[in-house]
């Protein structure tokens, strides 16, 4: 999947993947992991979403990774927020006092970059990637990341039903990604395909969410 993929999905507004509102599992789970004041989040492939928001409001100093610009500068935009902008190696970084943007491909993040990183919110990364670059993305988090804790959300479907993105990434795929490194616990799991007109849609005949609080090993 090509970066061309996401620029074109962003310019022709095809962002169904998109959530209005803030992640209910987000606003859920996260207060469980009792963070200290001033925590750094690491949330990848963020798009435009309002969890970013609703993390700064909680005390956390976010950070952001997002391939296309159009989706940084919506974000803003929206929340009526003015960043600084400034070009720092292979990104371009929209900065205000608690939310940083890195714009640009995530896998040019540095283990430098995230070094203050204590926290992992990934609620549309994982699912976005088909399966080659989902074992490279994970390999990268593992390379970059210090110890850490943090919530993953993801999908379960039959995959032949529907073509991704959003992907199917069942629990045993989990197990094997991430195992090895990671201690994964399962906080919800729940059948959401009554709620998903797109699955529905395309014949999809089971859709199970599962919210996953994972930490380094």
């Amino acid at each position: 999947m090509e970066p061309e993929f996401w620029h074109k999905r962003w310019a022709a507004n095809q962002i169904g993947f998109h959530l209005p509102q803030v992640n209910p599992y987000l606003q859920r789970f996260w207060p469980q992991l009792g963070l200290p004041q001033g925590t750094r989040v690491l949330v990848p492939l963020c798009g435009k979403t309002l969890d970013l928001l609703w993390l700064a409001q909680q005390g956390c100093s976010v950070l952001g990774v997002e391939l296309s610009e159009k989706a940084v500068s919506d974000f803003f935009l929206e929340q009526q927020l003015e960043p600084s902008v400034t070009e720092e190696g292979a990104f371009k970084v929209f900065r205000t006092a608690d939310i940083e943007i890195r714009c640009g491909d995530f896998f040019a993040l540095t283990a430098a970059d995230v070094a203050d990183c204590a926290t992992l919110y990934d609620r549309a990364a994982l699912i976005a990637l088909p399966a080659p670059m989902r074992e490279r993305y994970v390999a990268h988090l593992q390379g970059i990341l210090p110890d850490c804790v943090g919530l993953l959300i993801t999908l379960d479907y039959n995959q032949d039903e529907m073509p991704g993105p959003p992907f199917s990434v069942g629990h045993d795929e989990v197990q094997r990604l991430l195992g090895a490194a990671w201690q994964l616990e399962i906080l919800q799991e729940q059948d959401v395909l009554g709620e998903s007109w797109k699955f529905l849609q395309a014949g999809v005949k089971r859709l199970e969410e599962r919210v996953y609080l994972i930490s380094r090993l």
